[in-house]
């Protein structure tokens, strides 16, 4: 055989076949060579898995591992050659033996692995011995980074008076080790400030609150939570983050007044709404759980009223109805405060009220006087004579003193000319004598003045009314315009007349109409009372002639029912008009006039005539 067959024999026989799991064999090669009589022997590199701890540094290079084939019959008959990643600057072979060495400080976190790739050739043939093989180093991991709170530092709130063990927050912390080796990047929780009141879970970081914590007596806390890798053992390295607690406000606190008993003064001249005095019931929340509702209770609530002061809370007591020093000179008062907004969680505890007295002196005050009556109702009948009394006022001064007092009538208009006023004891009298059909009423009124203080003065309103007396006579509403027909009839009714009377009657009035007696005998008319305060007037005989006599005067009488009775006499004048038995009014008023002016009909026309032509 010649040189060529040897060597293909040769490379038949001796294939390669990786001994590792790190090795992966690119190249291999499955040929079935069924006519070759020679059967391949199982070759293939031998290595252990291959790893570097990180961050070592040293000044000469540090052994990884090696690479050894077993095609290998004597150290240095095989030429080992490294490829890949940081093959020649990171990492460097041994060619003669196969051992790796790393040259420079690595870096986990940058790089957790590195492939590289392996050949073996025959020193002497310079040929391949083993297919390329590709392997990877592993960058082993060591605890070189400390946790971090990424999201820190962490600001919460959450309610005061929370049940034990509420969750406030979690808190996270990562590490850059790697998690997959060893316990670098394993974190354990715990707290560096913040016992007894909170506490944290060691492995998930929850924070968790005691019972009872209470916002008036701290609303925030700083707790500093710290994170441990190698779960706390010697060497872990550690970080902290602060997190701020806030204790938000519920209504836990009832209100409490500053005072159990407060003292107050008024004057009693103060008008109803002088605000007299303020009360405060402390709270200890805030917000609208400090919101306060005031009221009164006692016997003296009448007087008094309370609102609430929305700004600070303050009860404002006020005058609700004028008070007296010498009726009353001090004033109790139970002053009641209650939470608006009620938590009933807390109800159960004590009651969210509570109550003060305010006692409220009543200041002694120079008061004008005061009449018996702020408004007086008098009657004096019409026609009194001059200096008749119509009634009295009285006043009083309220004080102690008891000043003396003087009347007087307030001037203004006629009505001082009507009435005066004794101004010792408040005496009026009339001046004049009063015509109730021209005023039936006068209202004037009286000053009560004190003696020794001019400046205190009293009003009060005097209503007169002036009763009437029967001292009009009724009489005619208008003047009746009657005719009656010639030819009229006997019981024709002619004319229906009525009365007025400018007198009151307490009981209606009732008129009685009747004719003159001294026309009884010879009329040509009677009067009929209808005794409705009406009355008509009939024909007495049949026809009436214009030319015999044109116009009847009855006299009428009207009687009233007043005390004494007025009487007067009315005269009806009743016109003969020249028509049938209906009377036409427009046409007896036309005759009339032509019969007064002593003119016929035809007198009459030639006159219009006349005045037509000349036109």
């Amino acid at each position: 055989m010649n040189c060529s067959t040897w060597l293909s024999l040769i490379l038949v026989l001796v294939q390669p076949w990786p001994c590792s799991a790190g090795v992966r064999n690119d190249s291999t090669q499955n040929t079935d060579r069924s006519s070759m009589a020679v059967q391949r022997v199982k070759r293939g590199w031998v290595w252990e898995p291959l790893s570097v701890t990180e961050e070592q540094t040293s000044t000469v290079p540090l052994y990884v591992g090696q690479l050894k084939s077993d095609l290998g019959k004597q150290d240095g008959d095989l030429k080992y050659i490294l490829n890949g990643e940081g093959a020649g600057s990171i990492f460097i072979i041994d060619e003669y033996n196969g051992k790796i060495y790393v040259t420079q400080k690595l870096d986990r976190e940058e790089k957790p692995f590195y492939i590289l790739r392996a050949r073996a050739i025959s020193r002497k043939t310079q040929l391949p011995v083993e297919p390329e093989s590709e392997f990877i180093i592993k960058v082993r991991d060591i605890n070189d980074h400390q946790p971090q709170f990424l999201d820190g530092p962490y600001v919460v709130t959450v309610p005061e008076m929370s049940p034990a063990d509420t969750s406030v927050i979690q808190v996270t912390a990562t590490d850059g080790d790697d998690p997959s080796y060893g316990n670098s990047a394993r974190l354990l929780y715990s707290l560096v400030q913040g016992q007894p009141y909170f506490s944290v879970e060691p492995k998930t970081g929850v924070i968790r609150m005691a019972s009872g914590m209470d916002r008036e007596t701290a609303d925030q806390y700083l707790v500093i939570i710290q994170a441990k890798d190698m779960v706390g053992q010697a060497g872990a390295l550690s970080a902290t983050a602060t997190v701020t607690i806030h204790l938000s406000d519920v209504n836990d606190n009832p209100p409490k007044f500053q005072q159990e008993l407060y003292f107050m003064s008024v004057s009693e001249e103060a008008p109803v709404g002088t605000t007299i005095g303020k009360v405060f019931a402390e709270d200890g929340d805030i917000g609208e759980n400090a919101a306060m509702n005031y009221s009164i209770e006692g016997d003296s609530s009448d007087f008094f009223d309370i609102i609430v002061d929305n700004d600070t809370q303050e009860g404002i007591i006020l005058l609700k109805k004028k008070v007296d020093y010498e009726s009353k000179r001090r004033h109790s008062i139970l002053a009641k405060a209650v939470n608006r907004y009620l938590d009933e969680r807390f109800l159960e505890v004590e009651p969210f009220e509570d109550k003060t007295i305010v006692k409220i002196d009543v200041e002694d005050a120079d008061e004008a006087p005061v009449f018996t009556l702020e408004n007086y109702l008098m009657e004096v009948p019409e026609e009194a004579v001059s200096g008749s009394v119509v009634g009295s006022v009285t006043a009083r001064d309220p004080d102690s003193d008891d000043s003396p007092v003087r009347y007087s009538i307030v001037q203004g208009m006629h009505l001082n000319r009507l009435f005066s006023i004794d101004e010792h004891n408040g005496t009026i009298l009339t001046t004049k004598p009063l015509d109730r059909e021209r005023a039936s009423w006068h209202n004037i009124t009286v000053t009560a003045t004190e003696t020794r203080n001019p400046e205190k003065i009293s009003e009060a309103n005097v209503h007169i009314q002036v009763l009437d007396v029967n001292d009009h006579a009724p009489e005619f509403p208008k003047y009746y315009e009657t005719f009656v027909c010639e030819n009229a009839v006997s019981g024709q009714l002619v004319q229906s007349i009525r009365a007025v009377d400018k007198d009151d009657s307490p009981e209606g009035h009732h008129f009685c109409f009747s004719l003159a007696q001294e026309a009884t005998s010879n009329s040509s008319f009677t009067v009929k009372d209808n005794q409705d305060n009406t009355a008509g007037i009939f024909t007495a005989k049949n026809g009436f002639s214009r030319q015999e006599e044109f116009a009847f005067y009855l006299p009428i009488i009207i009687v009233d029912n007043g005390t004494p009775p007025m009487t007067s006499t009315n005269t009806l004048t009743v016109t003969v008009c020249d028509c049938d038995t209906e009377v036409n009014i427009i046409y007896c008023r036309y005759r009339a006039f032509m019969y007064a002016m002593g003119l016929s009909t035809e007198a009459l026309v030639a006159v219009l005539a006349c005045v037509l032509i000349l036109l």
